[in-house]
């Protein structure tokens, strides 16, 4: 296959792939309803460097390893479900004890950023899924007789370049009410609703097989 006639449909599928539920979106949106637009930043970066690292893996064989492995694919799997389950508890805690909505202290603020970043980066790592969707998705794009570790790491920079797109105008949608989404109540309730559904995405991937 000629990989510059496959790209439309490559970037067809990344875009409907990209725009189902899943906890990237339910990431993006608490952040950027919470932080505004500027606070969806580093979460959409840490996702999207997990997801590249994820495209270099698959150049290099590993995906398929951990595909094919049962330790390694239920090690990620207990991680992946651990990563959103506490996030997911993280959020209902905040939603029972009212947490303040705006954070004064610059320092603060730093490490949130980076925590923000980190938070991104391991969810997309430690999602299995992500390993059984490359190796399954990505070879229908490379030439088998190419160099298939550059063909892909290209095609995952183009998916990186087309989700940092679509996940940031999201984001800036969800961020013009943000001032809506940080009166106390509504805070609370929008943690209650996101925590609920990190832990429901988080118990999914914990008793999801291949």
């Amino acid at each position: 296959m000629d990989v510059l006639s496959s790209l439309p449909a490559f970037v067809l599928a990344v875009l409907l792939i990209s725009a189902s539920p899943g906890p990237a979106m339910a990431l993006i949106f608490r952040r950027a309803a919470l932080r505004g637009l500027r606070g969806a930043v580093p979460t959409v970066l840490g996702l999207e460097l997990g997801l590249f690292f994820w495209a270099l893996f698959a150049g290099a064989g590993f995906a398929a390893l951990v595909a094919a492995s049962e330790v390694a694919y239920l090690v990620l799997r207990v991680l992946g479900a651990a990563a959103l389950l506490y996030l997911g508890a993280r959020a209902l805690w905040s939603a029972w004890r009212g947490a303040p909505a705006v954070e004064p202290d610059p320092v603060a603020g730093r490490r949130r950023w980076w925590g923000a970043f980190a938070e991104g980066v391991v969810v997309q790592l430690a999602n299995p899924k992500a390993a059984v969707f490359m190796i399954a998705f990505y070879p229908q794009f490379v030439p088998a007789d190419g160099p298939v570790f550059a063909t892909t790491a290209l095609l995952g920079l183009l998916q990186v370049t087309v989700e940092t797109g679509l996940y940031l105008a999201l984001a800036a949608g969800v961020a013009r009410a943000g001032t809506w989404f940080r009166r106390p109540r509504i805070r609370r309730r929008l943690d209650a609703v996101s925590g609920t559904v990190l832990v429901a995405l988080g118990l999914r991937v914990a008793a999801a097989s291949r």
